[in-house]
Protein backbone atom coordinates (compact mmCIF):
# COMPACT_ATOMS: atom_id res chain seq x y z
CA UNK A 1 0.00 0.00 0.00
CA UNK A 2 1.12 3.58 -0.21
CA UNK A 3 0.66 6.82 2.25
CA UNK A 4 0.79 9.17 -0.98
CA UNK A 5 -1.99 11.33 -1.92
CA UNK A 6 -4.02 11.94 -4.69
CA UNK A 7 -4.93 15.39 -6.54
CA UNK A 8 -8.53 15.55 -4.35
CA UNK A 9 -6.07 15.14 -0.70
CA UNK A 10 -7.33 11.32 -0.32
CA UNK A 11 -5.02 8.61 0.08
CA UNK A 12 -3.77 7.50 -3.78
CA UNK A 13 -5.78 4.86 -5.26
CA UNK A 14 -4.04 2.23 -8.11
CA UNK A 15 -4.45 3.57 -11.48
CA UNK A 16 -3.77 -0.08 -13.33
CA UNK A 17 -2.58 -3.23 -12.70
CA UNK A 18 -3.15 -4.96 -16.02
CA UNK A 19 -1.14 -3.34 -17.60
CA UNK A 20 1.25 -2.74 -14.74
CA UNK A 21 1.82 0.70 -14.32
CA UNK A 22 3.22 2.95 -12.46
CA UNK A 23 7.07 4.25 -12.27
CA UNK A 24 7.68 1.46 -10.21
CA UNK A 25 5.31 -0.76 -12.34
CA UNK A 26 3.53 -1.46 -8.75
CA UNK A 27 0.41 -0.30 -10.26
CA UNK A 28 0.44 3.29 -8.65
CA UNK A 29 1.15 6.87 -10.16
CA UNK A 30 3.67 7.31 -7.20
CA UNK A 31 7.40 9.44 -7.72
CA UNK A 32 10.16 9.71 -6.42
CA UNK A 33 13.68 10.92 -7.00
CA UNK A 34 14.58 8.95 -9.89
CA UNK A 35 11.60 9.55 -11.90
CA UNK A 36 12.33 12.47 -13.32
CA UNK A 37 10.00 12.42 -16.01
CA UNK A 38 7.47 12.40 -12.98
CA UNK A 39 5.01 9.98 -13.84
CA UNK A 40 2.05 10.82 -12.08
CA UNK A 41 -1.14 11.18 -13.75
CA UNK A 42 -3.22 8.48 -14.08
CA UNK A 43 -4.67 8.74 -17.61
CA UNK A 44 -7.49 6.22 -19.77
CA UNK A 45 -4.59 6.39 -22.98
CA UNK A 46 -6.92 7.06 -26.25
CA UNK A 47 -5.87 6.80 -29.87
CA UNK A 48 -5.69 10.34 -30.23
CA UNK A 49 -3.64 11.23 -26.97
CA UNK A 50 -1.65 7.77 -28.72
CA UNK A 51 -0.90 9.72 -31.93
CA UNK A 52 -0.13 12.63 -30.40
CA UNK A 53 2.40 11.34 -28.22
CA UNK A 54 4.22 9.49 -30.75
CA UNK A 55 4.28 12.61 -32.96
CA UNK A 56 6.27 14.11 -30.09
CA UNK A 57 9.05 11.04 -29.93
CA UNK A 58 7.11 8.79 -27.23
CA UNK A 59 5.43 5.99 -28.67
CA UNK A 60 3.29 4.57 -26.01
CA UNK A 61 2.06 2.16 -28.78
CA UNK A 62 4.77 -0.55 -29.11
CA UNK A 63 5.85 -2.75 -26.91
CA UNK A 64 9.31 -3.10 -25.52
CA UNK A 65 9.50 -5.95 -23.16
CA UNK A 66 13.21 -4.95 -22.14
CA UNK A 67 12.03 -2.07 -20.13
CA UNK A 68 8.75 -3.83 -18.93
CA UNK A 69 6.72 -2.00 -21.21
CA UNK A 70 3.78 -3.64 -22.65
CA UNK A 71 2.77 -1.31 -25.31
CA UNK A 72 -0.70 0.74 -24.92
CA UNK A 73 -3.97 0.37 -26.64
CA UNK A 74 -6.82 3.12 -26.45
CA UNK A 75 -8.73 2.31 -23.26
CA UNK A 76 -5.99 1.35 -21.37
CA UNK A 77 -4.67 3.25 -17.97
CA UNK A 78 -1.03 4.52 -17.73
CA UNK A 79 0.97 6.57 -15.01
CA UNK A 80 1.65 9.08 -17.69
CA UNK A 81 4.51 12.21 -17.33
CA UNK A 82 2.55 15.13 -16.32
CA UNK A 83 4.39 17.94 -18.84
CA UNK A 84 3.14 15.11 -21.16
CA UNK A 85 -0.28 15.39 -20.01
CA UNK A 86 -0.51 19.04 -19.60
CA UNK A 87 1.29 19.32 -23.64
CA UNK A 88 -1.88 17.61 -24.82
CA UNK A 89 -4.32 19.07 -22.97
CA UNK A 90 -2.80 22.27 -24.36
CA UNK A 91 -2.76 20.75 -27.97
CA UNK A 92 -6.41 19.25 -27.44
CA UNK A 93 -5.66 15.79 -27.09
CA UNK A 94 -5.48 15.00 -23.08
CA UNK A 95 -6.85 11.63 -22.59
CA UNK A 96 -9.73 11.14 -19.15
CA UNK A 97 -7.83 11.05 -15.69
CA UNK A 98 -8.65 9.31 -12.75
CA UNK A 99 -7.94 11.76 -10.02
CA UNK A 100 -8.39 9.26 -7.43
CA UNK A 101 -4.88 7.46 -8.57
CA UNK A 102 -2.96 10.83 -9.64
CA UNK A 103 0.07 11.91 -7.31
CA UNK A 104 -0.52 14.97 -5.76
CA UNK A 105 2.43 16.39 -7.06
CA UNK A 106 0.80 16.73 -10.74
CA UNK A 107 -0.16 19.88 -9.45
CA UNK A 108 3.03 21.00 -9.62
CA UNK A 109 2.20 21.16 -13.19
CA UNK A 110 -0.94 20.53 -13.97
CA UNK A 111 -3.87 22.54 -12.60
CA UNK A 112 -6.70 20.64 -10.62
CA UNK A 113 -8.84 22.91 -12.45
CA UNK A 114 -7.73 21.51 -15.73
CA UNK A 115 -7.03 17.77 -14.28
CA UNK A 116 -11.12 17.89 -13.24
CA UNK A 117 -12.25 18.47 -16.45
CA UNK A 118 -10.85 15.65 -17.72
CA UNK A 119 -11.92 14.15 -14.88
CA UNK A 120 -14.13 10.69 -14.40
CA UNK A 121 -14.33 7.94 -11.48
CA UNK A 122 -12.47 4.95 -11.66
CA UNK A 123 -15.45 3.17 -9.89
Amino acid sequence: MTEAKNVLGTDLEVCCTSPMTGYYRDGYCNTGGQDFGMHVVCAQVTEEFLEFTKSRGNDLSTAFPEYNFPGLRPGDRWCLCAARWQEAMEAGYAPPVVLEATHARALEVCSLEDLRKYGFSAS
